[in-house]
């Protein structure tokens, strides 16, 4: 009975999309902030040209510069991944793209580079990130300026549900997940969540811890027709439950199956 309420509530506030609209999500392996490693920097162009030449879609993720800009990074602070220190919100586009990442010859790049560089050859999942207070609506709206005129295979998702309720109503096209992990929260506060942050992002997929599978969530909302990526895929073990319990891999290291683009 209970089953039955959580399916009703979520077919009224969260409706399943279109198969065809979201069909692309499932044929591909997805390299995980690029094809990374000790000599080429994550979210660099470097790691999503290397995902490119082997086939693999790509997750990256996006926030704002200081001037607004959406830049490819995924910490707030430049302290772990280059010689600088301080928050990217603190820097002005142009400073950040005269930033090198440690080790490399890459800079920071702006998500309007990394566009130009896939050029539709590959799928791509745009990570906007948020935090407590940030004025997500200003991300979003920088990150899709720059997909105006986009014509490859794309979506925007975050753990911020407000993410997939913007998109929802200022650009229904653009395809939206919502990323989830339960924490070891699967009591009934934390299914309460999760179907709150579900219906207010109105998600056309879901992108799921993979040490939380099984998930019974995840499994309802597969079900209901909800494409299901999952993050972060690591080692062999992993993909063997990605394999079983999703529908495409967003995977790094041990987790990449070499010479295997398609999931």
């Amino acid at each position: 009975m209970r089953s039955l309420l959580w399916r009703l509530l979520d077919d009224w506030l969260a409706p399943a999309p279109d198969a065809v609209r979201v069909g692309w999500l499932g044929r591909q392996d997805y390299a995980h902030r690029g094809l990374h490693d000790a000599t080429t920097p994550e979210n660099s162009l470097g790691a999503f040209t290397a995902a490119i030449a082997a086939g693999m879609g790509i997750e990256c993720d996006v926030q704002r510069s200081g001037d607004g800009q959406a830049m490819v990074f995924h910490d707030w602070d430049l302290d772990r991944l280059t010689d600088e220190s301080g928050q990217v919100e603190r820097r002005a586009a142009a400073a950040l793209g005269q930033i090198h990442l440690t080790g490399s010859t890459d800079r920071i790049p702006t998500l309007r580079e990394v566009l130009g560089l896939v050029r539709g050859r590959v799928p791509l999942l745009i990570e906007i990130k948020s935090k407590k207070d940030y004025r997500v609506a200003a991300s979003c709206l920088a990150v899709l300026r720059v997909l105006e005129g986009y014509q490859g295979p794309h979506a925007v998702m975050s753990f911020d549900p407000r993410v997939g309720r913007w998109f929802a109503k200022h650009a229904p096209r653009t395809v939206r997940g919502l990323v989830l992990s339960e924490e070891h929260d699967r009591g009934i506060a934390g299914m309460l969540r999760r179907h709150g942050w579900l219906w207010i992002a109105q998600p056309d997929f879901l992108a799921y811890d993979v040490r939380d599978f099984p998930s019974a969530f995840a499994e309802r909302q597969r079900a209901r027709g909800l494409p299901v990526a999952t993050w972060t895929v690591d080692s062999p073990a992993r993909r063997v439950l990605a394999a079983e319990y999703a529908d495409a891999p967003i995977a790094e290291g041990a987790g990449v199956e070499k010479g295997r683009g398609a999931f």
